[in-house]
C-alpha cells in the first residue's frame, strides 16, 4: 500500500466509497451503515460513475468489502463486551468503525497504524466533517517502506502488549510477501493470552468460486497498474499453519462464503459477495 503527496492511496479511497455506496443503492436494511466513509474519502463530483463504483450494482467484490467490514465490527463488540480494551487496526487506511461505533470509547482504545501522509490526511478530514479524533483513538504513522517498526510505534502510542487486544489486519497481507506477513504474525504471536488477531487474505484464483474469477483478475491488473500489485496468496490450510508455526495456540479459517451466508441471506436485492477473500482468526 503506497502513500502518496500525503493523500490516502485509491485502494482505501475505493473501500470506503464502496462502503457508502452499499447504504445508498442497495436494498436495506444495510449489512455496515457507513455513509461517513463518503464524507471521509472526499470523493470528486460524478465519483458514483467511475468504472470501479459500477460493480456494487451485481455485488461481488464491493460487498466482500462490506462483509469484512461487518465481520470485524461484531467481533470488535463481541471482545469489548468480553473485557478487551485494546483495539488495533493495521493498515487502517479510511476505517470508519471508532467513528461509528463511538460507545467503544467509553470501554477501550483504539490504535491506527498507517502511513504518515495517509494518517495526516485523514485526521484533518475528521476535523473538516466534525469527527475530531477523541482522545482514545490514537495514530500511529508507521513508514513501512523504511523498515520502520510498527511495534515500537504502537507502544509510544501508548499501547500495552502486556493486555489482551484485538488486531485486525484487513486487506494489506495481498501486497505483502509472504515472509514479511510472517514476521508480523510471529510479533503478534506474542501478545498476551487472550489476544485474537483477524486477517484477510486472497486465495489461489483456482480457489475461487470459477464465476468471480473474472473479476478477482482484474482486481488484479488494476492493482498492478497502480503500482500495488497483488504479490501473495494463501491456500487456507497454508495460512492456517503459518499462524500456528507463529506461536498462536490457535488459529482457524473463516470462508467468504460463510460471511455471506451469515450476513446476506434472504436480501430482497439478491446481493451476495465475491469468493476470493477469505479470514484468517488467530488466538494468543
Amino acid at each position: 500500500m503506497t502513500d502518496v503527496d500525503g493523500q490516502p492511496d485509491n485502494t482505501a479511497v475505493r473501500t470506503a466509497l464502496w462502503r457508502a455506496l452499499h447504504v445508498e443503492i442497495d436494498a436495506a436494511p444495510p449489512v455496515v451503515d457507513d455513509v461517513l466513509g463518503r464524507e471521509l474519502a472526499n470523493p470528486d463530483p460524478g465519483w458514483r460513475d467511475r468504472p470501479d463504483m459500477h460493480p456494487q450494482r451485481t455485488g461481488g467484490p464491493p460487498a466482500a468489502i462490506v462483509a469484512r467490514a461487518r465481520f470485524i465490527d461484531d467481533l470488535v463488540a463481541e471482545q469489548i463486551g468480553a473485557g478487551i480494551d485494546q483495539i488495533v487496526l493495521l493498515g487502517a487506511g479510511l476505517d470508519t468503525l471508532a467513528q461509528r461505533h463511538p460507545e467503544h470509547g467509553e470501554r477501550a482504545q483504539f490504535f491506527e497504524s498507517d502511513q504518515p501522509g495517509t494518517q495526516a490526511w485523514k485526521r484533518r478530514r475528521l476535523v473538516e466533517i466534525g469527527h475530531a479524533p477523541p482522545d482514545w483513538l490514537h495514530f500511529v504513522p508507521v513508514d513501512f517502506e523504511s523498515g520502520e517498526d510498527w511495534w515500537d510505534g504502537l507502544r509510544s502510542a501508548g499501547f500495552d502488549p502486556g493486555r489482551p487486544a484485538v488486531v485486525s489486519s484487513t486487506g494489506v497481507s495481498m501486497y505483502l510477501t509472504k515472509s514479511a506477513t510472517a514476521a508480523t504474525l510471529r510479533r503478534l504471536a506474542t501478545l498476551a493470552t487472550g489476544s485474537t488477531v483477524v486477517m484477510t487474505f486472497f486465495v489461489p484464483l483456482d480457489l475461487a468460486d470459477e464465476a468471480d474469477r473474472p473479476g478477482l483478475e482484474m482486481s488484479a491488473r488494476g492493482a498492478a497498474a497502480s503500482g500495488t500489485p497483488f504479490v501473495s496468496f494463501y491456500a487456507p490450510d497454508e495460512i492456517v499453519e503459518c499462524a500456528l508455526d507463529a506461536g498462536f495456540a490457535s488459529a482457524r479459517h473463516i470462508a467468504s462464503a460463510t460471511l455471506a451466508d451469515r450476513y446476506f441471506a434472504d436480501r430482497t436485492d439478491g446481493l451476495r459477495p465475491s469468493t476470493g477473500e477469505d479470514v484468517l482468526i488467530a488466538s494468543t
